[in-house]
């Protein structure tokens, strides 16, 4: 019994982390009404300038960095490390946050994003990717109590995190400014009525989040070290923490916090047991946050407090895709050319760019088509290429079979994944997709019973006698391999185009744009987004297929969350609400024909993801389109003024949330759909 209460000592450690972030994250929200996924890597940052300054004396910014001596003294380290917190805070909030507070859904997710792959690429290239070890703040010890040997450090971090939260839920209750956080986030409009300033508010909570937070992050790194991913990706666990504090209780996330650190130390005890099963000893840690979500999401959902808003917004306007013949040979044949004349890198960085084009289709039918928030795509493609080797290594199932049927596994897991979406909507989908695919990445990818190691070698396909493998010989990009690539995302594609014009694409798109208007109209919301989840799954699912063929087997790190992250971040910049805007995506995307060529010619290294989330961010705020949904304005616009565009049907009214009727057989060109 012993052991157990050292444990669950050892747990306040990790609590102290959630204590910082959730507390963060509840500032941000109350005052802005956005859920910020880069608040673990915001306090990262500051942490990481402290470390820095306390070992060696250098004060790392952004671009260049200040010896200020041999070794600096660990309080005034501390204190340039929160004042770089700070710094941060005012950044985010004048360059990033505020430019979005009345945009759609879509885009505050995707700045946030945005902001923690700058963040956590800015990261990597100024401090490198290994870990870091932080020297401890708080003195060790022990302490007996009831025969057992305490951790007196853990218990510090915690007694101070919880004094943090206690000055925080202070000001929140007693001061004149957060009185008006609180009414501001009841009715905004009524704060500003009542004189009120709420972007001034949103500036100080935004600073004291990013503070707070680092706080709990730098006690937290003493015990575990600092690198670019551990702490990014710790803001899921205080999401669920959030989410039963309703977002709005600073106690009731404190004690959750601290309930949710003690009982996954004691699973990691429990886990050690001779009688626990060996398939379950890694990564359950990240399935509790996820299991806890899902409770709360499902418990509570539409109950959950929403904050009150200035005004109405709309999500990027769709373009309902049409079958050109010639258009489509014509890019085909492009394709193929590029494909014949490229040597083995730029064939293979042309091939990546089909693959990732096909995994960002799947978010341009699941978000731009059927409005619904998914940051899980990584992980529905990742089930099926661990599908795939164990089918062709262990079965010997046979090609085009195999990509069959693991994406059919995927679209599966994706329609399993989609319950939530039953009940809720936006940024609490946002959060229950990115926790399911963490916990999928953690427990199956990273699951050394289930996933060797050493890797999932996958078979070479081959059809009738031909062989499709990308290797053979010295020949490291066989053009039959990419040929048969182009074949089904082709495919993929016009499948895409045949829904996306049918009754069941109108479906979506009046799904997104109203539900319960789309439900009047006879649709069932539920069937459809049963049917999205589905499609985009299996598409995922086709595409995370080609990518375990192209490098013949696959690790956890094929699929993490980041990588989808990545894809998702490239899908938006291209435009997510078109097959035109997956195309662009997936030649900006990793390992793809752009990320290629800049490599070979510039040797860019981190940089490209760096530009990669400063491009989000521009993206979202500037232009929420795309780079395609630009281009194809700019050549209405030129149809337009050139007579191109006279025998063209007259433009539709501004939508207004109504339903498209599936079967009414609507030609409408353009659909807008509210937040």
């Amino acid at each position: 019994m012993t052991t157990y209460l050292e444990f669950a000592v050892l747990g306040l450690g990790l609590a102290s982390v959630y204590i910082g972030l959730s507390t963060g994250l509840l500032l941000v929200y109350r005052s802005t009404g956005i859920i910020n996924f880069a608040q673990g890597a915001m306090a990262m940052w500051g942490v990481y300038v402290f470390a820095t300054l306390y070992d060696d004396g250098l004060l790392v910014l952004p671009v260049g960095s200040v010896q200020l001596g041999d070794e600096m003294a660990l309080w005034p380290a501390i204190l340039i490390g929160l004042l770089n917190a700070a710094a941060l805070g005012v950044v985010a909030h004048y360059v990033v946050f505020r430019p979005v507070r009345h945009a759609p859904d879509l885009a505050q997710v995707v700045v946030s994003i945005g902001l923690m792959v700058t963040l956590q690429a800015l990261a990597v290239i100024r401090f490198g990717p290994n870990n870091v070890p932080v020297e401890s703040i708080i003195p060790r010890g022990e302490i007996t109590f009831l025969g057992a040997d305490l951790a007196k450090r853990e218990l510090l971090m915690a007694a101070t995190m919880l004094v943090v939260a206690a000055l925080v839920w202070a000001y929140l209750r007693f001061t004149y400014s957060g009185a008006a956080t609180r009414a501001a986030s009841e009715n905004e409009r009524g704060a500003v009525l009542m004189g009120f300033a709420p972007d001034r508010l949103a500036l100080v909570a935004m600073v004291m989040g990013a503070v707070v937070s680092t706080i709990g992050v730098m006690l937290g790194s003493t015990l575990t070290g600092l690198s670019p991913a551990n702490y990014t990706l710790m803001v899921v666990p205080a999401l669920a923490v959030l989410l039963v504090a309703r977002l709005e209780s600073v106690a009731v996330a404190a004690v959750a916090s601290i309930a949710l650190g003690i009982f996954q130390s004691e699973l990691s005890l429990i886990a050690t047991k001779s009688w626990w099963p060996v398939w379950a000893k890694s990564g359950l840690d990240q399935v509790v946050p996820f299991v806890v979500i899902m409770i709360i999401l499902f418990v509570l959902g539409k109950r959950l407090p929403s904050r009150g808003s200035l005004h109405s917004v709309r999500l990027p306007d769709v373009a309902v895709p049409r079958f050109r013949l010639v258009p489509t040979l014509v890019l085909v044949g492009v394709a193929v050319v590029a494909l014949f004349v490229s040597n083995d890198t730029y064939r293979f960085g042309l091939t990546s760019s089909l693959i990732v084009t096909l995994l960002a289709l799947s978010y341009v039918v699941i978000t731009g088509y059927l409005g619904q928030i998914s940051l899980a795509q990584s992980a529905f493609a990742g089930a099926a290429g661990f599908a795939l080797a164990k089918l062709t290594e262990q079965w010997n199932m046979p090609f085009p079979l195999a990509i069959v049927l693991c994406a059919v596994v995927a679209s599966l897991l994706g329609m399993a994944v989609s319950l939530p979406a039953f009940r809720i909507r936006g940024v609490q989908l946002a959060i229950v997709t990115i926790a399911a695919a963490l916990a999928i990445e953690r427990f199956v990818f990273g699951n050394y019973s289930l996933t060797p190691p050493t890797g999932n070698p996958i078979a070479d396909p081959e059809l009738f006698g031909a062989s499709f493998a990308i290797r053979e010989g010295r020949d490291l990009a066989r053009i039959e391999f990419s040929l048969m690539v182009l074949a089904v995302v082709t495919l993929m594609i016009l499948m895409f185009v045949r829904v996306a014009k049918g009754d069941t694409g109108r479906a979506f798109l009046a799904v997104r744009a109203n539900e319960r208007a789309a439900a009047s109209a006879g649709i069932d919301v539920r069937r459809t987004k049963l049917m999205g989840f589905g499609l985009s799954a299996f598409i995922a699912g086709v595409a995370g297929c080609l990518l375990g063929y192209s490098h013949g087997q696959l690790s956890a790190e094929s699929f993490s969350v980041v990588v989808g992250l990545q894809v998702l971040a490239m899908a938006y910049l291209g435009g997510i609400t078109s097959f035109g805007g997956a195309i662009v995506a997936g030649m900006l995307g990793p390992l793809g024909l752009v990320y290629t060529a800049l490599h070979q010619w510039f040797e860019m290294g981190n940089y490209y993801a760096l530009i990669t989330g400063i491009g989000l961010i521009v993206t979202a705020i500037l232009n929420p389109s795309g780079i395609a949904g630009q281009t194809r304005m700019q050549i209405g616009w030129i149809r337009d003024h050139t007579g191109g565009g006279a025998r063209r049907a007259p433009k539709p009214p501004p939508d207004d949330g109504r339903a498209v009727d599936p079967g009414a057989g609507s030609e409408r060109k353009e659909v807008a759909g509210r937040a």
